[in-house]
C-alpha cells in the first residue's frame, strides 16, 4: 500500500485511453500544432504556448535558476490543474542538488457546462500565479532528501492536514517572492468563475490560502 501511494504521488494516476467522444473536437493542439512545441532554455523545457507566463513566474524565483524543470502538458491531472513533482528516476539517481522536477499542466480546462478553455487563454496574471504556486512546491522540495520526499508524498496522500500544510507552504513561498498580486489573481479567477464546479472551489477554499489571507500577507511583506 505504501509503495502504491508513492507511485500515485510521484507518477500520478494512470490515464485511461480516451475514446473519440472524450476528446475535444477543437483541441488547441489540433488547431495550432505549433502551440505544443517545446522550447528548451538552459535547464528548462517549456511549451511555447505558455512560454511568457512561465518565464514571468520563474523571474520571481532566482533560487531556481540552476534547477532542471520541465513544464509538461497533460490531457488530465486527477484532482488538479497543475502538479509539481520530482522526476521519479532523478529522485533516486541524483542528489537533491541535481534533482530534476516536472510541472504537469492540464492542456485544457473543461468547465461544468462543457465549455473548454486552453490553458494559455487563462488571464495572464492568474496563469502566472498558478505556475508560481507550483514553483512554490518546487522550492519546498529543494532541501528534502529522497527519504524525506517519500515520507512527504505518503503523508500528502493520507492526510488532509498535510495537504493543507503543503499548499499553504507553496502559496507562502510564492507570496514571499513577491507574487502576491498574481496568487490573488489566480484565487479570484477560480472562485469568481461560474465554470468551475463547486467541489473544486471548495477544495481551493478549504486547502489553500483565502484571497483575504493572500492580500494580508502580501501587504505585510510590502510594508517590511
Amino acid at each position: 500500500m505504501y509503495l502504491l501511494l508513492l507511485w500515485i504521488f510521484f507518477m500520478g494516476n494512470p490515464e485511461l485511453p480516451q475514446t473519440q467522444s472524450d476528446r475535444s473536437f477543437n483541441h488547441p493542439d489540433k488547431e495550432n500544432p505549433e502551440a505544443n512545441r517545446i522550447v528548451k532554455l538552459k535547464n528548462k523545457a517549456i511549451p511555447i504556448a505558455i512560454l511568457d507566463p512561465v518565464l514571468e513566474a520563474l523571474s520571481y524565483f532566482p533560487e531556481l535558476d540552476e534547477v532542471n524543470i520541465s513544464f509538461e502538458f497533460k490531457e488530465k491531472i486527477s484532482g488538479a490543474v497543475m502538479q509539481a513533482q520530482p522526476k521519479i528516476f532523478s529522485l533516486f539517481a541524483d542528489g537533491k542538488e541535481k534533482r530534476k522536477y516536472r510541472v504537469k499542466i492540464t492542456r485544457e480546462l473543461v468547465f461544468g457546462d462543457g465549455e473548454m478553455l486552453a490553458i494559455e487563454e487563462v488571464p495572464f496574471d492568474a496563469l502566472v500565479g498558478w505556475i508560481g504556486h507550483e514553483l512554490g512546491h518546487v522550492m519546498d522540495y529543494l532541501n528534502r532528501s529522497t527519504a524525506d520526499m517519500m515520507h512527504f508524498g505518503a503523508r500528502y496522500l493520507m492526510s488532509k492536514q498535510r495537504v493543507t500544510e503543503a499548499e499553504l507552504t507553496a502559496d507562502g513561498y510564492a507570496i514571499g517572492c513577491g507574487m502576491g498580486h498574481q496568487i490573488l489573481a489566480n484565487k479570484n479567477f477560480i472562485l469568481d468563475n461560474d465554470g468551475f464546479e463547486e467541489d473544486y472551489k471548495d477544495k481551493i477554499r478549504n486547502l489553500y490560502m483565502s484571497p483575504q489571507m493572500v492580500l494580508t500577507l502580501h501587504e505585510a511583506l510590502i510594508k517590511e
